[in-house]
């Protein structure tokens, strides 16, 4: 799409009404009126992302044109512009910088020591900013902010938070604690993916929202599918770093002209914090493997004290809800990757060939195929989703044993009402494929748990193996003995949860996520009031 960079003044009055039509129109220029954004400019912020976030919105487009928007019927010459993840957060601030007249800086380039710089083993650096500063005409805002996401990428945010030698970067590691973890909070995966939160709630459940190589937008709960990862290489949690436009002059419009911006350091931010890597207790290598997290005096493992901290310790525990709140989360996700199967099959990408060699890193390949309709990361979130909720199930099961005061329930069967519960939800979470013969073939929460180790990501499978058929159900498939050895030799990729980007082969692990199972052990714990429960 061709992009005008500046409007003409001297339109005649039929020019001017022609252009305003035109998919193309010409937006007001940015003009900066704010020499550093406010605490009302950020919370604005939060509420343009939470508005955006609770939408049905699918892809960067949508989200632009969708009536959460304020913003939509002032920008013809914007709406249109795709994003994977770590373009997305770029967008949504960069967007709303131009559109309430603020300034905005970003890290235009960032260098390392190994070759691909979103997967480096240090650091990377910024080794260029560019300021968006007017320079006294006013910005082209569309160009400027697609100059920006030219230049952004996974790699941008693997920075060491603790290291401010050179130029600052983008975002600060925040505390974790109440109003620190809000949202427009980014969750950056070290594996190469990145979310923006759009809500937290009373709880401390954190919601983000993703974009994907195929534009795609989704939303989940956050949780160990985003991992722990060293200090030094940045992931977790990140907040906007602070700002302020110095040596500017304002014209008679009020606008501020030229100038540059300058970053508070980490000591200037009051909720900088490195706890997310260190722990809670001494831990003086600073070594994520080491690092203890304790609440109130009870040691708890990352993921829960996350919540519990983020809720300033109002986290409480309903089995059953939690179990349903999960289990609707994950029903998102087996949804959205439904999807993205659904494309593949729609562009007959099984009918071709399969390639004589797998891309050297299948988490984040350049192939154009393979970027646009492979799903091993998504898969391996979806594993590492599946593991979190029975091992934190497992221990709100532990703690209700245990009667801890943390967990809220009123009933007196528990094992029956998550029973209950669990059936219920797997039921109402049926994912419904096409098979090669095309008839449906109904797929429940609990039959997709079973055989989550066996979805394939490999877009020239056939959907049966897409979706881990074995037996009768696989029958249909037409996939030659060829590339049914590559779905054999691809298992052990598919145990991994825990991915190794440029590492394609890994450790068979292959750990049980069989969550009725869980339920169906627990035995008749009983929780009236003055007995034991049994069944430990």
């Amino acid at each position: 799409m061709a992009l005008i960079t500046r409007c003409s003044m001297a339109l005649s009055l039929v020019g001017l009404v022609a252009m305003l039509w035109a998919p193309g129109a010409c937006a007001a220029p940015w003009r900066i009126t704010h020499d550093h954004w406010s605490h009302a400019d950020e919370m604005r912020f939060e509420d343009f992302v939470q508005a955006i976030g609770e939408t049905n919105c699918s892809s960067s487009e949508s989200c632009l044109r969708n009536a959460a928007n304020p913003y939509r019927n002032s920008d013809q010459a914007f709406v249109d512009v795709d994003v994977d993840c770590a373009k997305l957060p770029y967008l949504l601030r960069g967007y709303f910088a131009w559109k309430n007249g603020l300034p905005f800086s970003y890290a235009s380039r960032v260098s390392g020591e190994d070759n691909d710089l979103r997967y480096t083993k240090s650091a990377n650096r910024v080794a260029e900013r560019h300021d968006i500063v007017d320079p006294g005409e006013g910005i082209d805002a569309p160009e400027t902010l697609r100059t920006m996401l030219s230049s952004v990428y996974s790699g941008s945010y693997r920075t060491d938070p603790d290291d401010e030698r050179g130029l600052p970067a983008d975002f600060y590691s925040p505390a974790l604690r109440p109003g620190s973890i809000r949202r427009g909070t980014i969750v950056y995966d070290i594996n190469g993916h990145v979310g923006i939160v759009y809500k937290v709630d009373g709880d401390g459940r954190i919601y983000y929202m993703d974009a994907h190589p195929d534009f795609s937008i989704t939303r989940s709960v956050y949780g160990a599918q985003f991992g722990q990862s060293p200090m030094h290489l940045g992931g977790g949690f990140k907040n906007w770093r602070p700002f302020r436009l110095v040596g500017a002059r304002r014209n008679s419009a009020g606008h501020w002209i030229g100038g540059h911006i300058v970053h508070a350091k980490n000591a200037q931010v009051p909720e900088f914090s490195l706890t997310q890597y260190t722990g809670t207790a001494p831990n003086p290598s600073a070594d994520v493997k080491k690092a203890r997290f304790v609440y109130d005096g009870v040691a708890l493992g990352f993921y829960e004290y996350v919540r519990a901290a983020v809720s300033g310790g109002k986290t409480s525990y309903n089995p059953v809800f939690e179990l349903q709140a999960t289990m609707r989360s994950l029903c998102n996700d087996l949804n959205d990757r439904a999807q993205s199967v659904d494309q593949a099959i729609a562009e007959r990408v099984p009918e071709q060939l399969h390639p004589s060699k797998l891309p050297d890193d299948i988490y984040d390949s350049h192939d154009t195929i393979w970027e646009s309709y492979a799903t091993p990361a998504r898969d391996a979130r979806i594993r590492a989703a599946f593991l979190q909720f029975q091992r934190d199930l497992g221990n709100i099961i532990r703690l209700w044993i245990n009667r801890d005061p943390r967990v809220v329930y009123d009933g007196h069967f528990l094992r029956q009402d998550l029973q209950q519960a669990y059936a219920q939800e797997s039921q109402a979470c049926t994912v419904t494929y096409l098979n090669s013969t095309k008839h449906p073939v109904p797929l429940t929460f609990d039959e997709i748990a079973h055989r989550l180790f066996r979805l394939s990501f490999d877009p020239y499978d056939c959907i049966e193996l897409r979706w881990g058929a074995t037996g009768d159900e696989r029958a249909t498939c037409t996939d030659g003995a060829h590339k049914l050895r590559w779905y054999d030799s691809e298992q052990t990729m598919r145990d991994r949860i825990d991915r190794t980007a440029g590492a394609p082969e890994g450790t068979p692990m292959h750990p049980s996520v069989d969550i009725k199972s869980l339920i169906d052990s627990m035995g008749e714990q009983v929780s009236f009031q003055g007995m034991i429960p049994v069944g430990r």
